[in-house]
């Protein structure tokens, strides 16, 4: 029991990486799947100007848009005519708990977190199993 009450008091904020790679709405489609596959991403937050969260470009967004003709003849595609709109997201004061419980339900390797519509960070799976070995080793 005492380990799921120290998870509870554990906060996504803690956990996640803040300067995350986001992709603006109008970045070439193209320049975004480089850039992910350059760092090794399964997909990147889309944020507008103000940093708020307008989407999500996944790997199976990108696959998507490869069965698109315009894919491979044209360069104008962008990242906003491709990426989901419904985006899951995480709220920066939400407890690790929370997280693990919404990764285990769902397929996500990473997910945006919030404060509000602003977007201020990501967590991913392996994030917060770091966390937690970190942890374990301090509590020895």
């Amino acid at each position: 029991p005492g380990s799921f009450s120290m998870l509870s008091s554990l906060l996504v904020k803690d956990y996640m990486i803040g300067d995350h790679l986001a992709f603006n709405a109008d970045t070439n489609l193209l320049k975004a799947v480089h850039t992910l596959l350059e760092r090794g991403l399964s997909g990147a937050p889309v944020v507008d100007a103000n940093k708020r969260l307008i989407g999500y470009l996944s790997e199976k967004d990108c696959l998507k848009a490869a069965l698109d003709a315009s894919y491979f003849r044209r360069e104008e595609g962008t990242v906003q005519d491709f990426m989901s709109r419904e985006v899951t997201s995480l709220s920066g004061d939400a407890s690790l708990i929370d997280a693990i419980e919404m990764f285990l339900s769902k397929h996500y390797r990473c997910l945006p977190v919030v404060e509000g519509s602003r977007l201020i960070g990501q967590l991913s799976r392996r994030d917060i199993l770091k966390g937690l070995e970190k942890l374990r080793r301090e509590a020895r």
